[in-house]
Protein backbone atom coordinates (compact mmCIF):
# COMPACT_ATOMS: atom_id res chain seq x y z
CA UNK A 1 0.00 0.00 0.00
CA UNK A 2 2.71 2.32 0.83
CA UNK A 3 4.59 1.88 -2.60
CA UNK A 4 1.40 2.59 -4.24
CA UNK A 5 0.99 6.21 -2.65
CA UNK A 6 4.95 7.63 -2.86
CA UNK A 7 4.66 5.78 -6.62
CA UNK A 8 1.29 7.79 -7.38
CA UNK A 9 2.61 11.44 -5.61
CA UNK A 10 6.01 10.79 -8.19
CA UNK A 11 3.75 10.77 -11.11
CA UNK A 12 1.46 13.73 -9.52
CA UNK A 13 5.12 15.64 -8.80
CA UNK A 14 6.00 14.43 -12.73
CA UNK A 15 3.17 15.73 -14.16
CA UNK A 16 3.51 19.32 -12.55
CA UNK A 17 7.27 19.55 -13.13
CA UNK A 18 6.03 18.74 -17.18
CA UNK A 19 3.36 21.18 -17.01
CA UNK A 20 5.34 23.86 -15.89
CA UNK A 21 8.43 22.94 -18.51
CA UNK A 22 5.46 23.12 -21.32
CA UNK A 23 4.12 26.32 -20.54
CA UNK A 24 7.90 27.74 -20.73
CA UNK A 25 8.86 26.38 -23.67
CA UNK A 26 5.41 27.93 -25.37
CA UNK A 27 6.75 31.45 -24.80
CA UNK A 28 10.21 30.85 -25.95
CA UNK A 29 9.15 28.99 -28.98
CA UNK A 30 6.79 31.80 -29.93
CA UNK A 31 9.39 34.02 -29.15
CA UNK A 32 11.59 32.22 -31.52
CA UNK A 33 9.14 32.35 -34.31
CA UNK A 34 8.58 36.24 -33.58
CA UNK A 35 12.43 36.82 -33.88
CA UNK A 36 13.02 35.16 -37.17
CA UNK A 37 9.88 36.89 -38.36
CA UNK A 38 11.67 40.64 -37.42
CA UNK A 39 15.06 39.32 -38.91
CA UNK A 40 13.21 37.89 -42.15
CA UNK A 41 10.97 41.37 -42.33
CA UNK A 42 14.03 43.29 -41.77
CA UNK A 43 15.48 42.00 -44.20
CA UNK A 44 13.17 42.39 -47.35
CA UNK A 45 11.44 45.54 -45.74
CA UNK A 46 14.29 47.61 -45.10
CA UNK A 47 16.64 45.90 -47.51
CA UNK A 48 19.38 45.21 -45.18
CA UNK A 49 20.98 42.24 -46.81
CA UNK A 50 21.41 40.29 -43.70
CA UNK A 51 22.88 36.68 -44.98
CA UNK A 52 20.56 33.79 -43.58
CA UNK A 53 23.58 32.16 -42.54
CA UNK A 54 23.31 29.49 -39.27
CA UNK A 55 24.92 31.66 -36.86
CA UNK A 56 22.61 34.45 -37.39
CA UNK A 57 19.14 31.89 -37.43
CA UNK A 58 20.78 30.65 -34.59
CA UNK A 59 20.97 33.69 -32.32
CA UNK A 60 17.07 34.67 -33.53
CA UNK A 61 15.74 31.19 -32.55
CA UNK A 62 17.54 31.28 -29.30
CA UNK A 63 17.04 35.29 -28.51
CA UNK A 64 14.12 35.87 -29.86
CA UNK A 65 13.49 39.24 -30.40
CA UNK A 66 16.84 40.79 -28.66
CA UNK A 67 18.67 38.49 -30.81
CA UNK A 68 17.29 39.59 -34.03
CA UNK A 69 17.69 43.34 -32.66
CA UNK A 70 21.24 42.38 -31.98
CA UNK A 71 21.95 40.64 -35.50
CA UNK A 72 20.55 43.86 -37.16
CA UNK A 73 22.23 46.35 -35.11
CA UNK A 74 25.56 44.23 -35.61
CA UNK A 75 24.88 44.25 -39.38
CA UNK A 76 24.22 48.07 -39.38
CA UNK A 77 27.83 48.61 -37.91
Amino acid sequence: MFAELVILFAVIVMVIVLYYLFKAAKYLIVNSIIGLIILFAANTLFGLKIAYSWLNILICAIGGVIGAVIVIILNLF
